[in-house]
């Protein structure tokens, strides 16, 4: 079998060539949170790798410990491309603490003399970032579920991310046991674990991900660009068209509850915001807005903003006034507040209607909340021709 020494350089050479690849081929083409981090992780291993050539060398003491934290790093960048499939951000001291924490035990532990100095804090640490990727994969796959219409390729290339990532966290936590259990000199981690084992394995596992690493920044690209296209830039939340699309499906593929309704909302005198406090200050107000909607109807309804300042719920399981009410409480506009009021109109909504008509009528019963005063709420009738009335008689805020 090869010496250590040469695997390590066939490994740098494979990897670099990957890198190279990977970079120009994928993430110049996509430019997805997901490939730039494989970019950085195998640049990370590639840098680990040059840095344990030099064992033996007078630079062992820094380069030893340095090559055991770089890795570490590139185990983080592997766990946060996980992440950003799942759209969640990483913060630099997340990344930064596990390598730091490795790097001063290695420094610690007689690194001059020592090519194993924080040997058993390294391959702990390798087995839990790579174990917490496929953690962070496997949930996707369960949040895409069989019942979601996702390509094949995307699926399978989750799938093989989450077994590949499971076999290399796998192997490192048997070294960390193995290591600690027997020590490095022992004949068993020498055959089962050692350097020439874990860089043959690691550079078999590079190649077979690489198919996976390309799939996974396509289809995360493809969704930013879907994402793009069905969001509010400004708020996050539905646009017009997407939320009809949404909304119609919604109420096609089961009946709705009796108080199932159609909320459109609408800011009261955000022009004097605008002109008065500027463009940004009333950003502000319509992002609170948009928040406090998402804060109070969360999963039990669809949000939507119809453009400008007005925004559109398809409200379910509750009480439309209900949520009307929780929502003004929250958003908190008013007199002698920054924020302006809000006026409302509900219609409601029932299977079998048409959702681009009942958002009509919730249109027609706002204009007559703000006819009669604004900042209050009115339901249209459903099924005869009487004017919209204000609801209760109530206030929103």
């Amino acid at each position: 079998m090869l010496d250590t020494v040469t695997l390590r350089v066939a490994f740098g050479l494979v990897a670099i060539c990957v890198l190279a690849l990977f970079y120009s081929v994928t993430y110049r083409s996509t430019r997805s949170s997901y490939s730039g981090w494989w970019c950085v992780s195998l640049g990370c291993f590639i840098v680990s790798a040059s840095l344990f050539l030099l064992n033996g060398t007078p630079v062992q003491i820094l380069a030893n410990p340095l090559g055991n934290a770089i890795a570490v790093l590139g185990a983080g960048c592997v766990w946060a491309a996980g992440r950003s499939l799942r759209e969640i951000r990483v913060r630099w001291w997340q990344l930064a603490a596990v390598p730091a924490v490795v790097l001063a035990i290695s420094l610690a532990d007689d690194p001059r003399h020592d090519i194993w100095s924080g040997g058993a804090a390294y391959l702990a640490c390798m087995a839990l970032l790579v174990g917490a990727s496929a953690w962070e994969l496997a949930q996707l796959l369960r949040v895409l579920g069989p019942a979601r219409a996702t390509r094949a390729q995307y699926r399978f290339a989750v799938r093989a991310m989450v077994v590949v990532s499971s076999v290399i966290s796998g192997f490192y936590l048997g070294r960390t046991v193995v290591f600690v259990a027997v020590g490095p000199d022992h004949v068993v981690f020498r055959a089962a674990f050692g350097g020439q084992v874990t860089t043959l394995l690691t550079m078999v596992l590079l190649v077979v991900v690489t198919f996976s690493m390309s799939a996974l920044s396509h289809e995360q690209q493809t969704s930013e660009l879907r994402l793009q296209a069905t969001r509010d830039s400004l708020t996050g939340l539905l646009n017009r068209a997407e939320f009809l699309r949404a909304a119609q499906r919604e109420i096609d593929r089961r009946p709705l509850r009796k108080d199932a309704a159609i909320v459109v909302a609408d800011l009261d005198r955000f022009k004097s915001i605008n002109d008065g406090l500027g463009h940004a200050a009333g950003d502000r107000v319509l992002t609170a807005f948009a928040e406090a909607c998402q804060d109070v109807v969360g999963a039990r309804g669809i949000l939507g903003r119809l453009g400008g300042d007005e925004f559109v719920l398809l409200v379910r399981g509750s009480s439309a006034e209900a949520v009307v009410d929780a929502i003004a409480r929250r958003y908190r506009g008013g007199e002698g507040s920054p924020m302006p009021t809000v006026s409302f109109g509900i219609a409601a909504a029932a299977a079998g209607d048409d959702i681009a008509l009942a958002v009509e009528h919730a249109d027609e019963a706002l204009y007559e909340a703000k006819a009669a005063g604004r900042n209050r709420a009115v339901r249209a009738p459903r099924h005869d021709d009487r004017p919209p009335g204000v609801v209760d008689g109530r206030r929103t805020a």
